[in-house]
């Protein structure tokens, strides 16, 4: 069997989803495919940079008029093993929401566009034709479903499917990272995103709706190794590395059923926008954590992405066009932005990060460098 669109997204979460409603409000015949079902609980800080507003705005999504409201922060406050901290203002407000609600609310508005969104599709295999169509391979339960469209986006995250190949080179990092989250209840968290540093790596939390938090932490493979096997006891573990964590954790409750982990995780070197088609999101570029700015560039990605996909379906630029102008913004983008976070990456992780809250003290703008270096600016697209 196989069923003909003009575009086909791979992967449902928040990058793909965005792309898919854009080019299906443009006119398009848009396929969003994913592996899993949706709504569901996924690894990830949930924290989304003050940046994020312009791009939601573009999408038709106000987060702060919704019920239940999700969480608001102005300021970040980084605790380090030793009880030295380092405190500095957003640029703005941030907002948090957790992936479950943020998932259902983007593909409420993907299908209201048009879109259409078929789960529990694994995809198994992507070729480009010689007329620079492509074909999709499917299992979806005991069937095999084929799509052939003029475009294909990848936004499966760090997991390239089965016969999908790479580019011309390995843009990861070597170090295998582990990332796990849970929401918590109890944990009174006023305004602000907490990030504590622990041996291997660090947890941040952040109020999301509902009166929770969400605990998201992102650790070296070999710092969690023979600490347990659940998400509850690996957390546990870590913030024995952190004393002001360990309390700050048995103020609350784990909430069943939010525990996800997600293993390997490799950061991104460089931005990897094309393959044999373009990527969006995980997909195209990891950025540490620590950064809090996962959800803009999914969202800022798919925003650039969607503009030159449209232009290639309506013929208005040619393939090459296609792949040179998006692989060319992509890079412009996020090339900076990635290398000024693996910086601060690599300065998190240096033994010497003790040292920090006094460098705050002395040089009073470190702490606001560390929060502006690693944000995207405003396109003026939602002025």
């Amino acid at each position: 069997m196989t069923r003909q669109a003009d575009v086909i997204v791979a992967g449902a979460g928040i990058a793909g989803s965005s792309a898919a409603l854009q080019l299906a409000a443009l006119g398009h015949r848009t396929i969003l495919l994913d592996r899993q079902e949706f709504p569901r609980h996924k690894t990830c800080g949930e924290f989304m940079s003050p940046e994020t507003k312009e791009m939601l705005a573009v999408l038709g999504i106000n987060l702060v008029s919704r019920t239940p409201a999700p969480g608001n922060m102005n300021k970040a406050r980084i605790i380090l093993p030793r009880g030295g901290e380092i405190g500095a203002p957003l640029p703005g407000n941030a907002t948090g929401i957790s992936r479950y609600e943020l998932d259902r609310i983007l593909h409420e508005k993907a299908e209201s566009a048009g879109a259409e969104i078929v789960t529990k599709a694994v995809v198994t295999g992507i070729r480009k034709l010689d007329d620079n169509r492509y074909e999709v391979d499917t299992r979806q339960g005991d069937r095999k479903v084929s799509y052939q469209a003029l475009a294909v986006i990848g936004a499966y995250g760090t997991k390239k499917p089965r016969g999908v190949a790479s580019g011309a080179e390995d843009t990861r990092d070597n170090t295998v990272y582990i990332g796990i989250k849970s929401h918590y209840r109890g944990i009174a968290i006023p305004e602000q995103v907490e990030l504590y540093f622990c041996e291997g790596g660090y947890i941040g939390i952040s109020p999301i709706e509902d009166g929770k938090v969400n605990v998201a932490a992102l650790l070296t493979l070999d710092s969690v190794q023979g600490r347990g096997k659940s998400v509850q006891e690996i957390l546990q573990k870590a913030a024995g590395g952190n004393r002001h964590l360990t309390a700050r954790l048995a103020e609350g409750t784990p909430v069943t059923d939010t525990q996800v982990s997600i293993a390997p995780v490799r950061l991104s070197d460089t931005p990897e926008p094309w393959s044999e088609f373009p990527h969006i999101g995980d997909a195209m570029l990891m950025i540490p954590p620590l950064c809090g700015d996962g959800m803009s560039i999914a969202l800022r990605s798919a925003l650039i992405c969607s503009g030159w996909t449209d232009r290639y379906l309506k013929g208005m630029i040619s393939y090459e066009e296609w792949q040179t102008g998006y692989s060319a913004e992509a890079d412009q983008e996020f090339t900076r932005l990635l290398k000024r976070a693996r910086r601060i990456q690599k300065l998190a992780f240096a033994k010497t990060n003790r040292l920090y809250p006094g460098l705050a003290r002395v040089f009073p703008g470190l702490a606001r460098y560390v929060i502006k270096a690693t944000r995207l600016s405003e396109t003026g697209m939602a002025r």
